[in-house]
């Protein structure tokens, strides 16, 4: 059995190598960029106003003051979206311009229109009268200022989100890179496992749960999963028939619930290593999940994870070891751990890592805290609908105290990061 840390360090080494595609950035939520996208364009595209006014050229108003006036002619009004050329321009002139118009050469500063002193009168004015300096620049927008010509709009290995589309419609970018989806078969196992849709299920059996909570937590992060069904404990020859038309498909990831360990209907170490899968670990220092498995198949970049069958454990599997991994395929950055004070203590076995149900939220005093909830056996399901995150306990220790700095993650990894 292999600690954590060694686990996440094989995960590493044995990512799956993705390709790359290209599709509509419309199409592209969730999905990871396969290289840095660079502006094509700058945005704003030229100067424009940040307010309705009148735009002047602030070395026309040098000297002037409440005793030293000056009249400009009002030439014409340009909203936004208006060309903004000028055929009769002429020296101390002015323009009306609407909030986002483009202010054309040589003006360079704006008047609100707030502050605007009309002539003859603001009804039908011809000119504005100016009795103060006008500071160069004033309430202008700079053409690139804020995409230039090759700034980045996102870099590789980001997930794509609906604030990227927003730059991309605004700066003409229509197609990217992105990695390929990766696509995931989940089977469940075992004789215990009832439908879930049973309105009534003997005590020995549970309705099933994984195939579903799998499914739907992987199409949440907008993975591709495809739900096996089940495995019975005498069918191992299921699996073997679903595995044999997966490998001529384009499934990356096989993915079973239970029958890992060492027990009489644990069928699926041996069923794995007959179809020439290398087994990188079986067994990992955790709680909950301990039985876990990651084999490569050597020919092929094709895996496989064997999941613990308990619920939590299975989920704890996904989160912990699987998500990580699909990280690193996209070439996505490692993902943040959070810290807060522990508010209650706990404690452990040594030299295994846990992963506990908690909440965390933030005190009156600003301060984050994190709360291991009650219950947390790992065939207790009511604590992980109570929590909103995971509260990771290093191996290198047994006791915890309240005020403890603790790692912490999302339950949801989309949420935060």
């Amino acid at each position: 059995m292999i600690t954590y840390q060694k686990a996440i360090s094989l995960i590493d080494k044995v990512s799956l190598k993705l390709p790359n595609e290209k599709i509509s950035i419309l199409n592209s939520i969730n999905r990871v960029s396969a290289e840095d996208i660079l502006s094509p364009s700058a945005y704003p595209a030229s100067n424009n106003t940040s307010f309705d006014g009148f735009a002047v050229t602030a070395a026309e108003t040098i000297s002037l003051s409440t005793k030293k006036t000056k009249k400009f002619k009002i030439l014409k009004t340009i909203s936004a979206g208006d060309e903004p050329k000028i055929d009769n321009y002429e020296k101390n002139s002015a323009i009306e311009v609407m909030t986002g118009g483009l202010v054309p050469n040589p003006f360079d500063s704006i008047i609100p229109v707030e502050q605007a002193k009309y002539f003859p009168s603001k009804e039908k004015p011809t000119h504005i009268i100016v009795d103060e300096e006008i500071k160069q620049f004033s309430f202008i927008r700079f053409a690139g200022e804020d995409y230039n010509i090759k700034d980045v709009v996102i870099k590789k290995g980001e997930l794509i989100q609906p604030k990227h589309i927003m730059a991309f419609t605004t700066l003409g970018i229509k197609e990217i890179q992105v990695k390929k989806q990766i696509k995931i078969i989940f089977f469940g196992t075992g004789n215990e496992i009832a439908d879930y849709k049973d309105d009534e299920v003997p005590s020995w059996k549970v309705r099933n749960s994984n195939n579903h909570y799998f499914a739907l937590f992987g199409k949440n992060l907008n993975f591709e999963i495809i739900d096996g069904g089940i495995i019975k404990d005498n069918e191992p020859d299921k699996l073997k028939h679903a595995i044999d038309k997966a490998f001529s498909s384009e499934i990356d990831i096989f993915v079973t619930s239970g029958a890992i360990s060492a027990g009489k209907f644990d069928f699926i170490p041996k069923l794995i290593d007959d179809y020439g899968f290398e087994t990188h670990f079986k067994g990992v220092s955790i709680k909950p999940g301990r039985p876990i498995m990651l084999s490569k198949l050597k020919q092929k970049e094709k895996l496989f994870f064997g999941l613990p069958g308990n619920p939590i454990s299975c989920a704890a599997g996904f989160r912990f070891f699987i998500y990580p991994l699909i990280r690193n395929s996209f070439g996505m950055p490692k993902e943040k751990k959070f810290k807060a004070k522990l508010s209650n203590e706990y404690s452990k076995q040594k030299n295994f890592t846990h992963f506990a149900r908690c909440s965390v939220n933030i005190n009156e005093q600003g301060s984050t805290e994190l709360k291991v909830l009650k219950g947390q056996q790992s065939n207790r399901i009511k604590p992980f609908v109570q929590a909103n995150c995971w509260g990771i306990f290093s191996e290198d220790k047994e006791k915890f105290k309240s005020g403890d700095l603790i790692d912490w993650m999302p339950l949801n990894p989309n949420s935060i990061n």
